[in-house]
């Protein structure tokens, strides 16, 4: 796609910290560096986003994640790391080219907070919602 900022580092258009390449993924080093070594993980081929992201394509990406995620623990001596991915911008997504984050984490003060809300269990309505999405699923 010619407007499409990771297809120009795809393309070497674009300057960028390469980490890993192959012939169906790109991975750099993000331009925010929300900690030092933040990585996105990218498919060479142009899609908006994992909803849009045929089999195929998942399976070449995601295969490379354990190992991509391993080296950039090791290299940049976090103690965790949280792994992203946003699909559209209510989601957080501003670059419509899929791609995943792999953000090493040093401790807990450095400035990165996600927070999981806690309700009590509606087992009737989680019931009706699973087997909404195994219908969908099925298709």
């Amino acid at each position: 796609m010619d407007d499409c900022i990771f297809c120009k580092i795809i393309n070497g258009d674009i300057p960028s910290s390469k980490v890993y390449e192959d012939d169906d993924v790109l991975a750099f080093l993000d331009i925010s560096q929300t900690t030092p070594g933040h990585t996105l993980l990218i498919p060479k081929e142009h899609v908006r986003n994992i909803l849009n992201m045929s089999a195929e394509t998942a399976s070449k990406t995601f295969a490379r994640l354990p190992k991509l995620a391993r080296a950039v623990q090791k290299a940049t001596n976090a103690t965790a790391m949280n792994i992203v991915n946003n699909n559209e911008e209510l989601a957080g997504q501003t670059v419509f080219h899929a791609h995943i984050h792999l953000v090493p984490r040093y401790s807990k003060n450095d400035g990165i907070s996600i927070k999981y809300t806690v309700h009590d269990p509606d087992f009737e309505h989680l019931a009706q919602l699973a087997d909404n999405i195994k219908k969908e699923v099925s298709e």
